[in-house]
């Protein structure tokens, strides 16, 4: 069975952190919050998005300001993100991978519906087995979304020769309850000190994690 790699998109192979935190501090100001500049976002994040706004505003948002937040993000998420890039390298390192004779695929929690326009913009589609954004509702974790990626991925890919590559510890999270390793990437929304406590390998380069997945899987 070959070595796969499940792929994370935003804050891994798409650079959008200044993106992420335009839209983030647009919504922080619809509830009061000052800006974050990008440190203080990193070190402050958190998944569940909702865990994150409580240790902002000392307190859960209310329904209504939650659905503001999330809405107001979204929208300036939008018109900022079609300036971001993707990550230094992304391009040879898919391609690379592939034509090793291993196979990839993308999941992420973006909207299904916004990420594969995206992604075939860039011109990436071709380069995965399948890819997979968000359905359902916004602010959740990866653990699910991932166990019906894999589901349907079938018996293309086996857990124990499978890596995910994600710039969160909730990727590493989700990654394990599946019986998948994880590498863990610092140029997205968390500090390094942070991705450290998930107990998987952590980078500072895509080039190093798709190192680390075949010298995990072999």
């Amino acid at each position: 069975m070959r070595t796969h790699i499940v792929w994370d998109w935003n804050g891994t192979l798409f650079h959008d952190m200044d993106a992420v935190l335009g839209a983030s501090n647009a919504a922080f100001a619809t509830i009061g919050i000052a800006p974050l500049s990008l440190e203080q976002y990193r070190e402050m994040y958190e998944i569940p998005i909702p865990v994150f706004y409580r240790r902002l505003l000392g307190r859960d948002p209310s329904q209504a300001e939650w659905e503001e937040l999330d809405d107001v993000f979204h929208l300036r998420y939008a018109e900022l993100s079609p300036a971001c890039g993707l990550t230094t390298g992304v391009p040879e390192l898919l391609s690379d991978w592939r034509a090793a004779g291993r196979s990839q695929s993308l999941l992420s929690m973006y909207e299904h519906e916004r990420l594969v326009p995206v992604v075939t913009r860039f011109g990436l589609v071709g380069e995965f087995l399948r890819v997979d954004g968000r359905t359902g509702a916004s602010g959740g974790r990866k653990a699910a979304h991932l166990a019906r990626h894999l589901t349907a991925l079938g018996a293309e890919v086996e857990p124990g020769r499978t890596v995910l590559i994600g710039d969160a510890v909730d990727d590493a999270q989700a990654a394990l309850a599946s019986g998948l390793h994880a590498v863990l990437y610092t140029g997205g929304s968390h500090t390094r000190a942070k991705l450290e406590v998930a107990g998987v390998p952590v980078v500072d380069s895509l080039a190093e994690a798709v190192e680390l997945a075949a010298e995990l899987t072999a």
